[in-house]
């Protein structure tokens, strides 16, 4: 677990966010049995210690606001970060999901197939955000790279299809010709807009305004 800032971490701090990153049970370097609780179980994610943590500080630090938990992540963070919404809606109430490999039965198998087995069984699906995408509760913000060649861009296309025969409101941002984790400095902008408006219930600069020649907004 990093115990620095990132480049990503320091403009939601400056926000007023706290920001952590936690390692939950199913990650690797200790026990089997340890290493085992995601076996055929990536729905797991480690949110139920994450959860615990989070319930740890707030006992001990009465600002820490339980109200108000948001996570975002990438790839297989990507779909950890939708399936908090999904299996975790009591607690978290925003998730930013970018590249997500939103179904583990289309996704490159030699990745796949060393968490959820073979053959492809009911595991699968009840690990699913498009299977699951039904249960939606909370804000979403889905990020995706029109030329991924790490995660099939269709599998946030399978989810976007899902969410809106089930009526779900969502967001979306697709970037043209982005490979895996797009969206940039303007991706960044927009997960930072995305967790004011959601999170903190307020609104963002009209970005689109007109600026004078020096770059300050004009009236």
């Amino acid at each position: 677990m990093p115990k620095s800032f990132s480049a990503r971490v320091e403009p939601l701090t400056a926000l007023g966010f706290a920001v952590v990153q936690i390692d939950g049970m199913g990650t690797n370097n200790r026990s089997r049995a340890f290493y085992d609780v995601t076996w055929q179980n990536l729905k797991d994610a480690g949110f139920p210690d994450r959860i615990l943590w989070h319930k740890a500080l707030a006992a001990k630090y009465p600002w820490y606001d339980m109200s108000r938990i948001g996570v975002f992540g990438t790839s297989a963070g990507g779909q950890s970060a939708m399936g908090a919404l999904l299996f975790h809606p009591e607690f978290y109430q925003a998730a930013v999901s970018n590249s997500g490999c939103h179904d583990n039965r289309m996704d490159k198998i030699w990745w796949n197939e060393q968490w959820m087995g073979w053959p492809v069984g009911p595991q699968y699906s009840a690990s699913s955000n498009v299977d699951n995408a039904w249960r939606l509760r909370g804000k979403l913000m889905l990020v995706v790279g029109e030329m991924d060649k790490n995660v099939d861009p269709a599998s946030t296309f399978q989810v976007v299809d899902r969410l809106i025969k089930a009526n779900k409101q969502f967001d979306l941002l697709v970037v043209p010709g982005g490979g895996h984790g797009a969206g940039g400095r303007y991706g960044q902008l927009k997960l930072m807009d995305f967790f004011v408006r959601s999170l903190k219930g307020e609104p963002t600069p009209d970005w689109n305004r007109p600026v004078n020649e020096d770059g300050s907004s004009q009236q």
